[in-house]
């Protein structure tokens, strides 16, 4: 019998109890349509007092509901809908989230065109000015090293020792000609040093023995970097200050990022083709633990990410697009411009990722993104402090980390 009512119910029509229009549910603990639950709510949070123009006695329809506030709201108190079963204003937006929440959670998360577009940008701009193997680095002065700190990197004493060349070396004028003003910059021109100048070499004194080749090495990221940003049509977009203000603020973190690509968690060395780096070999260009102990920190938390290309591409360039940089001039453009890349970073993790961690990788990158920003400052201050004693630092460098804009 029970089951014979509830069949009956279903097939029965749905007539909302005030107006008789089609029903939607129950509202406030009444079978109503949507206009009579709409008019309830906002009877009971006006305080304007409702009066009847006739006897009180209006029979509310469909066509006439409009009619008679008075007798329609007398008509929704009658069928038992109770003003305590209204939710607040803040109530309600809460479980309109809920509700979008649940329905992006339900509904796979897919990139954009716009978004598959950025990204495909960056990686072609990631692939054609940087070389992943790392074969001009042989070509840079030779690194310094001594017996006992090879034996410490694992490696040979003389196993670094291949016939380099000596990397020219411009004068500042026309470093920041090339950096700054961005005339294109093309891959450093190499020439072998005289007999006459390798004996003055040999016979000068050093202090940081490695120097040399960091600098080399310095100047040969740098042009890839600007190469790297003057690819992107949102780089091109900018005003040449800002482009200068980006550039200065944000080279060195772009290096660090795209060297953790060759860095080896387990082993703390950065394997880069034919070279091997390790902390000593920094030691020994100058630089002082306060430095490179937070740096080695920051490599391996970045590296046991397992990031993927695209993501380290996209995380370089929202290190470049960074508003608040000095001598920014546009900050509503480049913010937006970053906004649009971290979105995108997101989006990508979600659409491509499937570990069940997943939505812990977008906070963690952001957090190396901050931490670089603290690296990024006392670098500056280490250089400055390395030219004072041993005035070998790459013109172009100088350049980059120079307060003048």
């Amino acid at each position: 019998m029970i089951q014979i009512e509830e069949e009956e119910e279903l097939n029965f029509p749905k007539i909302c109890q005030v107006c008789g229009d089609k029903s939607t549910g129950y509202h406030f603990n009444a079978k109503t349509c949507e206009g009579c639950k709409g008019f309830f709510r906002r009877a009971m949070k006006r305080p304007a007092q409702l009066c009847c123009p006739f006897q009180n006695t209006c029979v509310i329809t469909k066509t006439n509901r409009r009619q008679c506030q008075s007798c329609r709201l007398q008509k929704c108190f009658s069928i038992g809908m109770k003003r305590e079963l209204i939710m607040s204003d803040d109530a309600v937006e809460k479980r309109r989230m809920q509700i979008r929440r649940k329905k992006m959670q339900e509904e796979p998360v897919t990139l954009s065109p716009q978004q598959e577009a950025v990204i495909q940008e960056l990686l072609t701009a990631h692939q054609k000015t940087f070389d992943m193997t790392c074969a001009h680095f042989i070509q840079f002065r030779p690194l310094d090293r001594d017996q006992k700190s090879m034996s410490e990197c694992g490696r040979e004493p003389n196993s670094s020792r291949f016939t380099y060349a000596t990397m020219h070396k411009p004068s500042p004028e026309d470093a920041m000609q090339q950096t700054i003003s961005f005339v294109s910059p093309s891959f450093p021109s190499f020439s072998f040093q005289s007999p006459e100048n390798k004996e003055k070499n040999r016979h000068k004194s050093a202090i940081f023995t490695s120097l040399p080749h960091f600098t080399d090495l310095t100047t040969y990221m740098i042009k890839n970097v600007i190469n790297f940003s003057k690819t992107l049509t949102m780089f091109r977009a900018l005003i040449i200050d800002d482009q200068i203000s980006l550039l200065k603020g944000a080279t060195f973190e772009i290096i660090l990022i795209h060297f953790n690509m060759f860095f080896n968690e387990v082993t703390g060395i950065w394997e880069c083709g034919p070279l091997q780096y390790c902390l000593d070999d920094a030691m020994r260009a100058g630089f002082q633990r306060h430095l490179l102990d937070p740096m080695m920190n920051f490599h391996c938390t970045l590296r046991k990410l397992h990031l993927r290309e695209e993501e380290y591409v996209l995380m370089q360039a929202i290190s470049l697009f960074s508003p608040d940089r000095p001598g920014v001039k546009h900050h509503s453009v480049i913010d937006r411009n970053q906004e649009t890349l971290a979105l995108t970073l997101k989006t990508y993790i979600e659409a491509k990722r499937t570990e069940p961690e997943k939505h812990l990788l977008f906070p963690k990158i952001l957090a190396c993104l901050t931490e670089m920003r603290s690296m990024n400052e006392e670098y500056t201050k280490q250089v400055l402090k390395i030219q004072d004693i041993q005035p070998e630092v790459s013109p172009l460098l100088l350049e980059i980390i120079s307060k003048d804009s």
